[in-house]
């Protein structure tokens, strides 16, 4: 028994140096509180905890009550043991504001830094100014546990110890440790779930079949799939992935639900995974049968692992040890391209500091906190009280299933009572990082489209293979599932339009350019364009089609190399003021454009319809003929001559006429057939006679 305790002893003490904590307070009830009250005979107490000088937490008011239970819980990360924990009961006082009672009582950590559970302390509320009274007492349950970046770098400190305290410290750690992944958001694998199709499916409506969903769970993650309507076969093929936070697995828990209008959704069945019974880096494919329910739904599960999903300390990242850093870049080599085709890279974020943020509340101040997304992957920093100049100092590493994914780092105020507040948001294209490279980001809004107030300093590293990476492009592109619902916007709108119009104007210049060799306006191009024209046609292979695709991207790469840059950078006026009158017209000028040319892509394809279904017979007969006669034209005579004679007679229709006016001739047949609303206009016309 004694040599358990001083192993024990010798493991705190090694933790207590090395290891930064996580700590999780749960505030229960107060008992006994005798409070200095006021005249009414209550008090409206809550609960400060600071932490080196700061507030780290401050419960809800609990009001006219002696015997308050506050039911709250809050998690802190904690730099050193050392500091103590302030703990500081107050009430709100309408007339003096906030009074202060009470001492400040404090306990060390490290007493509660025992195996990796819930401790139940109870602290004895004392004044300085009257010693003797008895104010009550707080009772709260904490949970200190190490955080998971910290353990690797511990670890190989104590490899020294005893063979016998490094076993002490192995079995510290694992207790309940993916509970501590769970509230550090560290996941160790993830499940890969695809909704393949339903079978045989239960009827739940009247006319025998159903509109069905499902929805997925484990743990606290949820997903809900796309409805399919009126079957009782769906295809979905749809994907969908769970962090893993225990390595013994879990359960994914499946209902299927039948979508109704107006009420209730009905219920149609249910079934779950053991994740457990299932091997890791394989696809299982599963026909589960449907519990309280009929039918099976098929569906393929992968569980894959994700060590490099992690968080941690500045000081402590696996780029900055020479050694890490040569073995990920081993892992990452060409010669290693077609090992775990999924596994394309890493990429390392270090989220440094903020600087001059938006004052968020009504003290002048924010209560900052950082979150890094990369496609699904979702981690945060710790929050900073009351500063507008926030330094994190942590490291996120996330695993590169994607590298064309775009790296989002986004800026809120944290809030007690309500959802966080944004604050500001850089997104990133992984292409565009330049490894090592410290830079200071300016925040923008949330659709990117302008500034917003403040800085953020970041430096990331992107390692990743380039065949992998290849081959990724080639696939479908993964889908984000947090997603906020599109709005309708004025300025979207607006700016949709106008990127619309752009292209549509540069096909039409490019046309134009095109047309003007037919129209001989300058001898020098026409005569060229026609030589290369002839000379391609009578010699055209189909491999020229890509060869003939390259020469722009060669071209344009040159002109980079060269240093004459012909891209334009993207400058979006959106953001410039205008009046309200000017708004207006914009917006009108937009909703017009958008109906005439609805209306004209719409009539065309009327058009071709009424064509082949005899809305007009004599135009229909003439499509007979004309379609006659091309069928003749292209099987006696080889397409090559045929384009050929198209060419020349284009190129010399305005030398032999010059006053010639230029004509689509299948446009013009297209133009005398009727559209739908031409139709039922002389129709309703007729019916009126």
């Amino acid at each position: 028994m004694h040599r358990d305790d001083k192993l024990h002893g010798l493991t705190c003490v090694s933790l207590t140096h090395c290891i930064h904590v996580h700590l999780e307070l749960q505030l229960f009830t107060s008992i006994s509180l005798c409070f200095l009250s006021l005249p009414t005979g209550t008090s409206d107490p809550y609960v400060k905890f600071k932490i080196a000088g700061k507030e780290v937490f401050r419960s809800k008011t609990i009001h006219k009550n002696l015997n308050p239970v506050w039911d709250e819980r809050v998690s802190l990360h904690v730099e050193t043991l050392r500091d103590p924990l302030y703990v500081k009961v107050q009430q709100t006082n309408a007339k003096l504001q906030m009074t202060f009672f009470y001492k400040i009582i404090s306990f060390l950590f490290w007493l509660c830094f025992l195996p990796i559970r819930a401790q139940d302390v109870t602290l004895d509320l004392k004044d300085p100014q009257y010693p003797e009274q008895n104010l009550g007492s707080l009772e709260l349950s904490v949970t200190v546990s190490p955080k998971e970046a910290d353990v690797r770098d511990s670890v190989r400190k104590l490899l020294q110890l005893p063979s016998q305290t490094t076993f002490s410290l192995h079995l510290l750690l694992s207790m309940r440790l993916s509970d501590v992944h769970r509230k550090a958001q560290l996941w160790r694998g993830i499940v890969s779930i695809s909704l393949i199709e339903g079978h045989d499916l239960q009827p739940m409506d009247n006319n025998g079949l159903s509109d069905p969903y499902v929805k997925f769970r484990m743990g606290h993650q949820k997903y809900k799939s796309k409805t399919i309507p009126k079957t009782l076969n769906p295809q979905w093929r749809e994907q969908f992935d769970f962090h893993l936070y225990d390595e013994q697995g879990g359960f994914v828990d499946i209902t299927v639900w039948d979508k109704d209008a107006g009420k209730k959704d009905d219920f149609m069945g249910r079934c779950s995974i053991d994740l457990s019974l299932l091997s890791r880096e394989h696809t299982h494919k599963l026909d589960l049968l449907l519990e309280e329910g009929e039918g099976v739904l098929v569906l393929l599960v992968t569980l894959t692992a994700s060590a490099a999903v992690s968080i941690s300390d500045l000081s402590v990242n696996m780029l900055d040890d020479p050694h890490e850093r040569l073995q990920i870049m081993q892992r990452y080599s060409l010669w290693r391209s077609f090992h775990n085709l999924k596994d394309v890279g890493v990429v390392q974020v270090k989220v440094i500091r903020a600087e001059g943020l938006m004052a968020a509340d009504v003290t002048g101040k924010s209560d900052p906190f950082c979150v890094v997304e990369l496609s699904n992957d979702r981690l945060q920093t710790h929050t900073v009280y009351k500063n507008l100049n926030p330094e994190w100092n942590k490291v996120f590493t996330f695993n590169v299933k994607d590298i064309h994914s775009v790296l989002e780092v986004t800026v809120y105020d944290e809030d007690r009572d309500r959802s966080a507040d944004f604050l500001g948001k850089v997104a990133i294209p992984l292409l565009n990082i330049q490894n090592g490279e410290r830079k200071a980001y300016a925040l923008k809004s949330k659709e990117l489209t302008g500034p917003t107030k403040g800085v953020i300093f970041l430096e990331i590293d992107v390692i990743f293979n380039a065949v992998k990476a290849g081959l990724r492009t080639l696939i479908p592109i993964e889908q984000k599932y947090i997603e906020e619902e599109p709005r309708v916007s004025k300025q979207l709108l607006l700016r949709n339009f106008n990127r619309v119009r752009r292209c549509i104007m540069f096909l039409i210049n490019t046309g134009c350019y095109i047309n003007s060799c037919f129209e001989w306006e300058s001898p020098q191009r026409s005569i060229c364009a026609f030589v290369l024209f002839v000379i391609v046609v009578w010699n055209f292979e189909l491999y020229m089609v890509p060869m003939a695709l390259l020469l722009p991207l060669a071209w344009n790469y040159i002109l980079i190399v060269s240093g004459k840059d012909t891209r334009q950078d993207v400058v979006s006026n959106d953001s410039e003021r205008k009046g309200f009158m000017n708004k207006l017209y914009a917006i009108q000028d937009v909703c017009i454009s958008v109906q005439n040319a609805l209306d004209e892509v719409a009539s065309y394809g009327e058009r071709i319809k009424n064509t082949f279904n005899w809305t007009v017979p004599f135009l229909s007969w003439l499509a007979i003929v004309a379609l006659g006669v091309a069928t003749i034209i292209i099987y006696f005579i080889p397409l090559r001559y045929i384009v050929l004679a198209w060419g020349v007679n284009k190129f010399t229709k305005k030398l032999r006429d010059p006053y010639t006016i230029d004509n689509n001739e299948l446009l013009d047949f297209l133009s005398r057939v009727p559209s739908d609303v031409q139709v039922v206009g002389e129709l309703s016309t007729f019916i009126f006679v």
